[in-house]
C-alpha cells in the first residue's frame, strides 16, 4: 500500500473566531494537467484578510479551507499532460485560496499551470509571491481595458497602496506620464516609482485636475480605494477618457462620465479562478510581469518584516491595521 505523504498547511475553520490551525494534511497529488508547486512563499493581499474574517463573500470560500492567494515556489511534480513546466521550475502566480481552490498557506499545492509564470531571475521568492494579485488587478485595467499608451496623463488614485504602486510602474513603462496620490510619508516611494506624488489630504480633485492637467482631465484614471474616491475619478478623467476601479462595490452616479462619453471599467482579479474562463491570459499577463521586472522596469515594495506559518496571523493583522509597507509575504 502506497504510503499517504503528508504536509504542514494552516486551517481556516470557521469566521467567527477566524483564527488559523496548524494542521498535518495529505500533500495534494497533481492531476494529469495540474503541476504541484513547492511553496517558498505566500503573498498576503487585504483580501486574504477578508476571506479569513468572512467579509469577502465573493471570493466564494469553502470551509475549511487553506487560504493564501498568491504563492511562489518551486515546480515539484509535473501532470503527464503538462508541457509548459518542467521540474525545478521557479515560478509564480495567482493559484487559489478561493472558491474551494487549496490556498498558499501550506508546503504544497497542486495548480492549474496556466495560471503560472517563470519568476523573473533576479527576484526572490519573496518578491515574486508579493506580485501576482496586485499585477494582474492593475494589469488588466490599465492594459486590458484602458489601453494605457505613451503620452497619456495618468492618476492613481492611491498610488502607494498594493495596487497602486504596481500601476504606477505599468503606466510608467507605457510611456504615460504618472501621478499618484499619498500620503507625504509615501512621496519618496512614489516619486522613486516614476509618479508625481500628490498629497491628497491637502488639494482637492478639482484642484488636482486644475493643477496638472490644466483642466483638461486625465486620459485614465485608476481608482485602487472605492467609495468616494471612485467619484473623484469620475471628476478626474477627461473627455472621452476611461476611469477603472478594483473597488467599484458601492452606488455611484454615472452622470459625470456620461457627460464626457468617458468610460468605466470594472477589474474583478478572482473570475478566472472562480469560472475557469480566463486563465491562459492570467499566465501570459504574469509573462508580461516577469519581463518588466527582467527589464528593471517592475519591482514590488515588500516589507521587510518576515513572518512564518506560525506568525502568519500577525502578517495578516499587519495588513488589517495597515502598518504594513505595501506588500507582506509569508515565508514558508
Amino acid at each position: 500500500m502506497e504510503r499517504l505523504l503528508k504536509m504542514q498547511a494552516l486551517i481556516v475553520d470557521d469566521f467567527q473566531t477566524a483564527t488559523f490551525r496548524a494542521a498535518e494534511i495529505p500533500r495534494p497529488e497533481p492531476t494529469a494537467n495540474q503541476v504541484l508547486v513547492r511553496i517558498k512563499a505566500s503573498g498576503v493581499n487585504p483580501l486574504d484578510s477578508k476571506i479569513r474574517t468572512g467579509k469577502a463573500p465573493h471570493a466564494k470560500p469553502a470551509l475549511p479551507a487553506v487560504l493564501g492567494t498568491d504563492l511562489a515556489g518551486i515546480i515539484a511534480a509535473v501532470g503527464q499532460d503538462v508541457t509548459t513546466f518542467k521540474v525545478g521550475d521557479e515560478v509564480y502566480g495567482l493559484t487559489g485560496g478561493v472558491g474551494g481552490l487549496q490556498g498558499s498557506l501550506a508546503e504544497f499545492a497542486a495548480v492549474d499551470p496556466d495560471l503560472l509564470a517563470k519568476k523573473p531571475t533576479h527576484f526572490s521568492m519573496r518578491d515574486a509571491a508579493a506580485l501576482p494579485l496586485v499585477f494582474l488587478t492593475a494589469w488588466e485595467g490599465l492594459v486590458d481595458q484602458a489601453n494605457v499608451r505613451d503620452g497619456q496623463k495618468v492618476l492613481v488614485l492611491g498610488g502607494s497602496g498594493g495596487v497602486g504602486h504596481i500601476a504606477v510602474q505599468i503606466a510608467k513603462a507605457r510611456g504615460a506620464k504618472v501621478f499618484a496620490t499619498a500620503s507625504t510619508a509615501k512621496h519618496d516611494m512614489v516619486q522613486q516609482l516614476g509618479a508625481i506624488p500628490i498629497d491628497y489630504r491637502t488639494i482637492s480633485i478639482e484642484q488636482i485636475v486644475q493643477t496638472f492637467t490644466d483642466g483638461r482631465g486625465f486620459d485614465v484614471v485608476y481608482d485602487t480605494v472605492g467609495g468616494s474616491t471612485l467619484d473623484d475619478a469620475f471628476k478626474a478623467v477627461c473627455n472621452y477618457g476611461h476611469v477603472v476601479s478594483c473597488y467599484g462595490w458601492g452606488q455611484h452616479s454615472l452622470m459625470p462620465l456620461s457627460r464626457k462619453s468617458a468610460t468605466y471599467s470594472g477589474v474583478f482579479v478572482l473570475l478566472p479562478l472562480l469560472t475557469g474562463e480566463g486563465r491562459v491570459h492570467h499566465g501570459e499577463i504574469l509573462h508580461q510581469a516577469t519581463r518588466l521586472a527582467e527589464a528593471n522596469q517592475l519591482r514590488p515594495v515588500v516589507d521587510p518584516r518576515h513572518f512564518s506559518l506560525d506568525t502568519a496571523l500577525s502578517a495578516h493583522e499587519a495588513v488589517e491595521q495597515g502598518t504594513a509597507v505595501s506588500k507582506i509575504v509569508v515565508d514558508l
